[in-house]
């Protein structure tokens, strides 16, 4: 019979949860999307303005207009912005909890970048309200990370 001391024990890896898993796609997904957007956008920016106001004539889209004063270094920023919360989110499904810091961190930035570029009083309140609930659902899943 083999005798098992407490130090040789095979350690066991903790479990990532679903939700966690559910939610680091999700994000993947937008923050990916948007920080591609972002960053071209950014980079043809000419050409987006152009293709915006033709586009604006013929369908009546609200809020295009403060979509088209803003300058390129606001949708670099956003980019750079939508990288951190990538790199959070990779973070979190790696089970570290400092991701869940760095993509709140971020997500917050998100929220007052447009305030500040835009010289807006007040958040987009529909923003806040996601961010707010995948913040709040990140959180419910920092105990399994360390």
């Amino acid at each position: 019979m083999e005798e098992l001391t407490p130090g040789l024990l095979p350690e066991t890896k903790p479990q990532r949860p679903t939700l966690l898993t559910v939610l680091c796609i999700l994000t993947f997904i937008g923050s990916g999307m948007n920080l591609f957007s972002s960053l071209v956008i950014s980079g043809f920016y000419d050409v987006f303005t152009e293709v915006a106001q033709e586009f604006s004539k013929k369908f009546n889209i609200p809020g295009i207009d403060l979509l088209l004063e803003m300058k390129p270094l606001y949708f670099l920023i956003s980019g750079l912005f939508y990288a951190g919360s990538l790199i959070g989110a990779i973070m979190m499904i790696l089970l570290k909890k400092s991701g869940f810091h760095v993509y709140t961190i971020f997500q917050i930035l998100l929220i007052l970048a447009p305030m500040y570029f835009m010289h807006l009083s007040s958040p987009n309140v529909p923003e806040v309200l996601f961010a707010g609930m995948f913040i709040f659902l990140y959180s419910m899943n920092l105990k399994y990370m360390s």
